[in-house]
């Protein structure tokens, strides 16, 4: 086996890595771990001025359970169940 080759059967690892978005500004717009470069696990978004604007669950670049949105004071404003 080369190391370019596959592992055994075709096995590819998958790779998990924090990933995070800025705002052309510099500030951070949105983190979360991106599994094989697809959306991965619990994620948030946030406004210009920093404060937390959404936040939920994927699996595998599909969003999946209870997503929040906050208002600007930080308080859940909805909750919406994706299925």
């Amino acid at each position: 086996m080369t190391p370019t080759s596959p592992g055994p059967a075709g096995d590819r690892r998958s790779r998990l890595a924090e990933h995070t978005e800025h705002h052309r500004d510099g500030s951070v717009r949105a983190r979360g771990p991106l599994l094989d470069g697809e959306l991965h696990g619990y994620w948030e978004w946030f406004r210009l001025d920093g404060t937390k604007m959404r936040s939920g669950h994927f699996d595998r670049g599909r969003k999946v359970g209870e997503w929040t949105t906050y208002d600007r004071d930080g308080v859940v404003y909805k909750v919406t169940t994706v299925r």
